[in-house]
């Protein structure tokens, strides 16, 4: 714990850009609370609240400011977004990426508004958690959050009378699950729900699915943005037909989904498994490299983040089992393609391997944000309140893009240091050390000015035991 007699220079330098979206007191207690989330390791808001030597005030500050201040998310997100564009390297690109990703916040217990048991693929297990849905912007200089939101947990009973007011039949003989098999039931309910849409979307108003989530934000910043027609990627679990029909039909943008090797291509000679048929070209391509004939896997190089890297590749338009027409690409990322295949769809049928590897590379780095996001507090709070909850996982989004837009601000890394006289050029992670390294310099100068006006050492250190015994 590093006591704070100032806030953080990387705080004060992008305050003001959020001085709007608070009233006077308000915008304190913000400026406290993501102090408290880039500097203490204990990311609670008692563990917050107890890091400030003379900008001491109660624990219910903070508390109000999380679950009684009126502002509004929607500003304050407006607001860390012009933080980043006001960098030029952190501004959006004619070659940035869209991503969509989502994460578990993981807790021990259950007692948390919307809090639901989902299941862990890392740990195999079910676990107590919210669930992020999140919206990545990627180039090669920066990425960050542009939109997120939690998922709520259905709610059955409704789910079932809004299906029942929409004359929709539910077999009787489903009913004894709500007793004996409650999951059962839920899955039911749900794939009843998600079938009918097709005939009645008026459906899809009754739950809040984390696909409908991703579209959402993604209709959200499309209508913000008309001229923006970014690619949008994803992993497996989003890409399924009804999500990537949105993207194509609805919104006209380009996307780069994830395929599993269970999934089906449908040739002339019938359908296959993409594992199946991937061995096949694989067996293919050695064959004709053997005979010196042309290669079906071909060598490709992108450039991600400044870094070039080499897949081996096929590409071609193919009828996907559910998707229709794509462009299928095929990557090993060895020559003698002993490693396992992945599989990549698009849209844009005259895309080229080295286009749809690239924009699917950049993927990657929402994932980053959601672990790094965890170290700045993401999953850390202790809260039992959903719409505190939210405003939580929005501070958090604000103290990462501060962090990533002071990795490419040349005034304020000059002046950071000068005052710690340490080259700053690194992660999110390192900046936020860099961020405590200059808060512990702050408490030096501090204790130092306090003997040179001939206080006791006793007397300089009495504020700083008074902050760390604070109850």
């Amino acid at each position: 714990m590093i006591p704070l007699v100032a806030f953080p220079e990387v705080v004060e330098h992008y305050a003001p850009f959020f001085a709007g979206v608070f009233s006077v007191e308000a915008f304190i207690e913000f400026k406290r609370y993501v102090s408290g989330l880039i500097v203490s390791e204990n990311k609670t808001v008692d563990g917050i609240n107890r890091l400030f030597v003379f900008e001491s005030r109660n624990q219910s500050s903070l508390n109000r400011l999380l679950s009684a201040s009126p502002f509004s998310l929607a500003a304050l997100n407006q607001a860390r977004l012009a933080v980043l564009a006001s960098v030029p390297a952190t501004r959006r690109k004619p070659k940035g990426v869209l991503s969509v990703d989502d994460t578990l916040l993981t807790h021990y217990g259950q007692d948390f508004e919307q809090i639901a048991q989902l299941f862990d693929h890392v740990s195999a297990s079910y676990v107590w958690a919210h669930d992020l849905v999140t919206l990545h912007y990627s180039d090669d200089d920066t990425d960050y959050p542009l939109l997120f939101q939690l998922w709520k947990p259905v709610d059955l009973a409704q789910l079932e009378q809004g299906l029942r007011a929409a004359q929709v039949p539910l077999k009787a003989s489903k009913e004894a699950l709500k007793e004996t098999a409650p999951r059962k039931w839920r899955g039911y309910l749900l794939g009843v729900w998600q079938r009918r849409q097709k005939q009645q979307p008026e459906l899809r108003d009754l739950y809040d699915s984390k696909l409908s989530i991703a579209q959402d934000l993604l209709q959200q910043w499309s209508t913000a943005h008309p001229a923006d027609a970014a690619p949008v990627t994803f992993d497996n679990w989003f890409t399924q037909p009804a999500f990537c029909n949105f993207l194509d039909q609805t919104l006209h943008l380009p996307y780069v989904g994830t395929l599993a090797d269970g999934d089906k291509v449908n040739l002339k000679t019938g359908a296959e498994t993409l594992k199946d048929f991937a061995d096949r070209l694989k067996q293919e391509h050695l064959k004709a490299v053997a005979d010196g004939g042309q290669a079906v896997f071909q060598r490709i190089t992108i450039t991600y983040k400044g870094a070039q890297e080499t897949y081996y590749s096929y590409c071609q338009t193919h009828n996907i089992h559910n998707f229709g027409k794509q462009r299928l690409v095929i990557n090993h990322g060895r020559a003698d393609l002993a490693d396992s295949p992945v599989f990549f769809i698009s849209n844009r049928l005259v895309w080229q391997a080295a286009g749809i590897t690239r924009i699917r590379r950049h993927r990657w780095p929402v994932e980053v944000y959601h672990e790094e996001g965890k170290a700045e507090g993401l999953d850390k709070y202790q809260l039992r309140d959903f719409s505190a909850i939210q405003r939580h996982v929005a501070l958090v989004a604000v103290v990462y893009s501060l962090l990533r837009a002071a990795q490419h601000d040349p005034d304020l890394r000059d002046q950071l240091q000068r005052q710690i006289e340490i080259t700053l050029d690194g992660s999110v992670a390192f900046w936020r050390r860099a961020a405590q390294a200059q808060s512990l310099w702050c408490l030096g100068l501090c204790i130092s000015a306090g003997l040179a006006q001939g206080q006791s050492l006793s007397q300089v250190m009495a504020p700083f035991m008074r902050a760390m015994c604070r109850t």
